[in-house]
């Protein structure tokens, strides 16, 4: 056994070939996706073998994958001319660890809780209040805003809730339980999209001081509602059942995993469209030096966008790229190509923002209760708000931020100012 060092790819591609079932079709390989996604086709060649996932296509480099077929083949030649083939895996793996303060999490998290709520409040303190309407219950916007989005950090449903709702009132937290239609009536007002849009941005304030580089990316949020869709070209015999869902764009910052911009629009909204309107949000409160996101930003207005803003744009090129256009596309392009290794160094910060979809589908659930277009909308921007407090509370015991900073900025400024 040497110690030679293996590079990070063949370590992952040593897992593959150890755990997965890897078919061969003819010349190409079917390799199984660790994300879920459909088989990547990967076509061995000792001199330039390919592969069809985005790492290989970008980078042109030996993906994880076509180490996994390689480890996985072995070839030997007889003297008389025939191949054998063997299948045979003898290597040694090195799990990659990261620090992490123990101490600050656990505290964060034994009083995660009872700081949510209080922060809360202070959050919602002043929120303007809503006109009153004849034949409804009246409930201040404060209140409204604080009990749909506790009741979204709660995952129970809004029958369940209402004891975790009577002990935020008994606190002093709020000035009145509603009951439980009232909260759902919330997620269905269509003027709590811009409060709540607002208030993503303003709890993402305490960590300003902490952040200057950026990632953006797009998911979706699957609901709870099926709508019937026709093929136009087949007729009704086509007809089929779609699950509807949100998609979200969304900033945020890849030290502490805060969203410091949203965008909900339709769900066929382009991503590479949604980069200007977020960066502009983020650049009001926070001070960018470097911006991550993959090939669907790679346009040259989301470039001189970054730029302005004196900022270095982490944004890979598409295969067909040139430097024709000359300028800072030519620069970066330059980069990309011919410093490739420095480039991913700094473009691997985008994962975080994977990182924050997942925590927040992990912790507050991947699907939306609510059913309608606009319910829909508002709880994912609730969640988001409840995602950004903990963060918040992570970093009171981690970093010792004081969160009243988020008071500087009337979330009713924020709301007219959109």
């Amino acid at each position: 056994m040497t110690n030679e060092i293996i590079d990070p790819r063949q370590q992952r591609g040593i897992i593959i070939a150890a755990t997965c079932r890897l078919k061969q079709k003819g010349k190409a390989w079917l390799v199984p996706s660790q994300s879920g996604k459909p088989a990547y086709t990967v076509v061995p060649d000792e001199h330039q073998p390919h592969c069809s996932c985005p790492d290989h296509e970008t980078t042109g480099k030996r993906c994880k994958h076509i180490h996994a077929v390689e480890i996985t083949i072995k070839r030997e030649e007889n003297e008389d001319g025939s191949v054998t083939e063997t299948r045979t895996l003898t290597l040694t793996q090195k799990r990659t660890t990261y620090p992490q303060n123990w101490t600050a999490y656990n505290q964060a998290q034994n009083n995660e809780k009872d700081l949510f709520q209080k922060l809360l409040r202070d959050l919602c303190r002043d929120l303007p209040d809503r006109p009153k309407t004849k034949g409804t219950q009246y409930l201040r916007t404060a209140d409204a805003v604080f009990a749909a989005v506790f009741k979204v950090y709660s995952t129970m449903s809004a029958r369940r809730f209402m004891t975790d709702l009577r002990a935020a009132k008994d606190a002093g937290h709020i000035s009145k339980a509603p009951c439980h239609n009232s909260v759902l009536g919330v997620f269905e007002t269509e003027e709590m999209f811009p409060i709540l849009k607002a208030l993503v941005e303003r709890s993402a304030l305490p960590l300003k001081s902490l952040e200057e580089k950026f990632a953006c990316d797009s998911s979706g949020f699957s609901g709870c509602r099926y709508d019937r869709w026709i093929c136009e070209k087949y007729g009704p015999a086509m007809q089929k059942s779609l699950r509807v869902w949100v998609k979200a764009h969304i900033m945020c910052g890849t030290r502490t995993n805060c969203i410091t911009a949203v965008e909900i629009h339709e769900q066929n909204a382009n991503d590479g469209a949604q980069l200007r309107p977020l960066l502009a949000t983020t650049a009001k409160n926070f001070a960018i030096t470097e911006l991550s996101a993959d090939l669907a930003y790679s346009t040259h207005g989301n470039l001189e966008a970054i730029d302005a803003l004196g900022a270095a744009p982490m944004i890979p090129f598409k295969k067909n790229a040139s430097d024709y256009t000359g300028g800072l596309w030519a620069t970066m392009f330059h980069y990309f190509q011919f410093q490739r290794e420095a480039f991913l160094k700094r473009y691997h910060q985008r994962s975080n923002v994977e990182s924050v979809f997942s925590m927040c589908k992990r912790k507050f659930g991947d699907s939306l209760r609510s059913k309608t277009d606009v319910a829909m909308k508002n709880e994912t921007l609730c969640k988001f708000i409840a995602h950004n407090i903990c963060c918040v509370i992570q970093e009171i015991y981690e970093s010792g931020i004081d969160p009243a900073c988020w008071a500087e900025t009337p979330v009713a400024q924020q709301v007219n100012a959109g």
